[in-house]
This record gives C-alpha cells, structure tokens and sequence, in this order.
C-alpha cells in the first residue's frame, strides 16, 4: 500500500511538472495569451479539467516550475557553514539559483519581466510565490541565526532580499541597460546591499 501511494504522489509531482513546463514553455515561445487550459492540457495530452485540478490559473501554471525549483535554494542556503554570514550565502547560492529557475535560458528571464510588467495578474502571482519563498528563507536564516521567526523581524527583513534583488537585476538586464552577466548582476546586487547601499546617504556639502 505504502509503494502504491508513493508511486501516485510521484505521477502527480510529474504531471504537475509537465504542466508547468508546458505553461512556460507557451509563454515564452508563444506570448502569454496562448497559454490556456485547452493548449497546455494538449502539449501534455491530458484533459483541460486535469489541469485545472492542479493549477487555478495560468499564471500560477507558469509559475510554478520556478516555485519548485526555489527548493534546492532553500536547501543550498541550510547546507552552507554554520558559522559563514548570512549575506556570504546569500552572495554564493543566489547566481545558481536564478539560473536554476530560469533553466539556464537567460532570455527567458527578458520574457518574464516584460510580461511581469504588462499582466496584472502574472505580477500578482509572482509576488505571491515570492512571498511563499521568503517564508522559507526566513525559516533557513532563523535557524543558523538564531532568531525566533515567529516574533523577530530581522529574518524576515533578510529573506525579502534574495526576490528584490533578483527582481531589480532581471528587469536591469531585460531592458539591455547592462551586457553583464546575470550571474555577475546577482553578486553586485548582494555586495551593495550588504555594504549598505551608499546611494541612500546624504550627499556630502558642495
């Protein structure tokens, strides 16, 4: 019984995938407009009603796959050195994480912010997975912190910086204000945070 259970849970986890990756796959191939439950349901060969049992929109279909992948992230920032700083993580796993969830495609991350930008319902989707990963990362910088995350605010203010960041250096990149590599983007992004932003101080006396 235990197997059969196990084996059910995995073809759901698949078909979900499948899903998603059909989802993005229509969105970056094809605008978002074409991605609905009819042509994702077809690249997948399941029933429109199947993927609406799983997916209560597009865009959390689209989604999704990025959510999922946020995980390994999640773990990676755990597994780092007890005693490393907190914005030192950050600064090593932040550059595989985003180009893990954009699947090492880096024009897919243009095609996101642009349509982040001009769909209402795609950024409010997105910053409602954004705000479930900062939860999670909340939880990771609470436990090498020792914080309580129920009650301190300092975890919290930590895990909103991975999304901001990622969020200001995609857009950066997307509009072709910059030919660095994203990656590179990201560690910048972490160094100017941490060192305290010098752009938000007073200009000194002329």
């Amino acid at each position: 019984m235990t197997s059969d259970v196990g084996l059910r849970e995995r073809k759901k986890r698949a078909t979900r995938a499948a899903l998603s990756d059909a989802a993005w796959s229509l969105m970056t191939e094809s605008g978002i407009e074409a991605v609905t439950a009819e042509a994702v349901a077809a690249a997948v060969d399941v029933s429109p009603r199947t993927f609406r049992n799983y997916f209560a929109s597009r865009e959390e279909a689209i989604l999704d796959r990025i959510l999922q992948r946020v995980t390994t992230f999640v773990e990676a920032l755990r597994a780092r050195p007890a005693g490393e700083p907190v914005w030192d993580s950050l600064a090593y796993v932040l550059p595989d994480m985003i180009m893990e969830m954009l699947g090492e495609r880096e024009r897919d991350a243009a095609t996101l912010a642009r349509v982040c930008a001009e769909n209402p319902a795609m950024l409010a989707q997105q910053l409602a997975a954004l705000g479930h990963v900062e939860r999670m990362i909340a939880e990771v910088i609470a436990e090498r912190t020792g914080a309580d995350v129920e009650r301190d605010l300092a975890p919290h203010l930590l895990a909103a910086v991975p999304g901001f960041a990622m969020r200001a250096v995609v857009t950066l990149w997307a509009e072709g204000a910059t030919d660095r590599p994203l990656p590179d983007l990201v560690r910048m992004s972490i160094a100017q945070l941490r060192d305290g932003l010098p752009l938000g101080r007073a200009a000194p006396p002329t």
